[in-house]
């Protein structure tokens, strides 16, 4: 009678205590990313990240505005698409409190066209496109006066606009595009400058196909961006560090063969 009472008080406690048990779960954790290059990197990163406990959820918004909005507003943790000038502008034209986790990739951007097949072909009066936002399309101008294709005001930053254009030798018809809307007006305009995830996502090829190619250097890497109030919490490091693992160095260099670089 006692052995039985003594193994019933232990089945009960044990049954107890597997009913008590929490299953550990994994945190899960929304990333914002532009189509193409951002979002395939990132479904690289998942499962380096899953076997570190943290789930990732991507969410892709095809246009440069809406990721920060969604980061600010709280309605994701994180956002990979954008280089610190973009960022900064960002934060001072809207009182964004959010800031920079890590670097990721660099997308050397390209003069692209469908008409000519080198620069020395573009006749004077062409219509070239570049992006409507500051830092994208300041970085376009940069790039033309970098080719020595026009000539920019001094002291102009990172961020000159048509207005700052002293000399335009081939008298240049600059048209302003929403980014993601570059690749689709290569059917009308002599040439335009296309940032590389939005090339890739429409067939073009970033290493061969630009008849002008910004170098690889500059201020224009990547990065991943959180709210300032999150910058501390443990799933940042988690998903910084599965972003720098060599399995997804590893993935860039052999998908992307040179057109995306890594910073690490």
């Amino acid at each position: 009678m006692f052995t039985r009472s003594i193994l019933a008080a232990f089945a009960l406690l044990a049954t107890a205590g597997i009913a008590g048990i929490t299953p550990v779960r994994a945190e899960t954790i929304r990333v914002a990313a532009t189509p193409g290059p951002h979002a395939q990197i990132l479904e690289a990163v998942k499962p380096v990240a899953a076997a570190k406990g943290l789930d990732i959820k991507i969410i892709e918004f095809s246009d440069y505005v809406v990721p920060n909005q969604a980061l600010d507003a709280g309605e994701i943790e994180a956002n990979s698409f954008q280089n610190r000038p973009y960022l900064d502008n960002q934060k001072a034209d809207r009182g964004y409190r959010i800031e920079p986790a890590a670097l990721t990739v660099n997308f050397p951007l390209g003069i692209y066209s469908k008409k000519w097949k080198s620069w020395a072909e573009v006749p004077d009066g062409a219509t070239v496109a570049i992006q409507n936002d500051p830092t994208n399309g300041g970085r376009s101008l940069l790039l033309l006066q970098d080719k020595g294709v026009i000539k920019l005001k001094d002291g102009v930053g990172f961020k000159p606009t048509v207005v700052d254009i002293v000399e335009n030798p081939k008298k240049l018809r600059i048209v302003e595009l929403e980014a993601a809307q570059t690749p689709r007006s290569l059917e009308d305009v002599d040439a335009a400058a296309i940032n590389t995830n939005y090339a890739v996502s429409a067939g073009l090829d970033p290493v061969k196909g630009p008849i002008l190619r910004e170098e690889a250097k500059g201020p224009y890497v990547n990065l991943i961006a959180v709210r300032s109030v999150d910058k501390d919490k443990p799933w940042v490091k988690i998903l910084v560090d599965s972003y720098h693992s060599p399995e997804v160095k590893a993935f860039i260099d052999q998908k992307f063969k040179g057109s995306v670089l890594t910073s690490w």
